[in-house]
């Protein structure tokens, strides 16, 4: 059965941040992913993690104009800085992964955009691994992210070949694979040795998954069956709140704890 996992940057969004992990907590969730909380200590996250005993997964890169630096050519030391940045945070509240988030760069750029993110994954990657934690690239779709450096999930496997460290791994997000190209059982076998993390979201709404053009209980059956093991982000736009929208992972075990 799916394990899965609340992205506190959109599920419980009706709640402040520090607020969101008891009500994750207590809707069924046992593990937490976030996207940008750097504004919030890292004492008051993990205190609130450890209270509700959630498990930490991972975190984005911090958000910037670019959507990313891990592909901007010339700015190699601000990729550095920010991924520093977020390896100091996910390493102090007990977490276990990093989005590395590339970037949009200009179609002219994207040779050389290539050779600087691969040369800046490892640099990350050898630094990461120190702290045992994994590094995750997500092909985005460009109707979301337009410009955006990766959309492709072969692209995306492609580049994990070429940066050859062990804890890089994609990010497989059904709802942006599905928009850039579908086939989503069959890719994701074809990927699983690379995939390191797995989201998902209805297709074309983003909301809950039991609404689109993505039959979801059928994908779990299937990863299910291909033996993927790890946890599974809900990054999705709840129509209403959090809460009221969750039937949909009832039959998975997220059911509201009682008082």
């Amino acid at each position: 059965m799916p394990r899965f996992a609340a992205n506190l940057g959109h599920l419980f969004t009706e709640y402040p941040l520090l607020d969101r992990f008891g009500a994750a907590a207590m809707c069924g969730f046992s593990a937490v992913e976030l996207q940008f909380p750097y504004d919030v200590p890292t004492a008051a996250v993990k205190a609130e993690l450890g209270k509700h005993g959630l498990t930490q997964l991972g975190v984005n890169t911090p958000q910037c104009s670019e959507f990313g630096l891990a592909a901007l050519p010339g700015r190699e030391r601000d990729f550095d800085a920010a991924f520093t940045r977020a390896l100091d945070y996910v390493s102090a509240i007990g977490g276990t992964a990093i989005h590395c988030m590339a970037g949009v760069v200009p179609v002219n750029e994207r040779p050389a955009a290539e050779k600087v993110f691969v040369a800046n994954m490892t640099r990350a990657a050898a630094a990461a691994a120190k702290a045992n934690i994994t590094l995750l690239i997500e092909p985005i779709n460009p109707r979301d992210r337009p410009g955006y450096f990766l959309s492709h999930v072969e692209h995306a496997a492609d580049l994990v070949g070429k940066i050859g460290a062990p804890n890089v791994r994609v990010q497989f997000d059904f709802y942006h694979i599905q928009i850039v190209g579908g086939d989503l059982i069959k890719r994701f076998e074809k990927f699983l040795p690379v995939i390191g993390h797995v989201q998902i979201a209805a297709v074309p709404t983003r909301h809950e998954p039991d609404e689109g053009e993505i039959n979801y209980p059928a994908v779990f059956a299937a990863i299910d069956k291909l033996g993927y093991d790890g946890w599974v982000g809900c990054e999705y736009k709840p129509r209403t709140r959090t809460a009221d929208g969750l039937g949909w992972a009832k039959p998975y075990g997220i059911v509201p704890k009682r008082n």
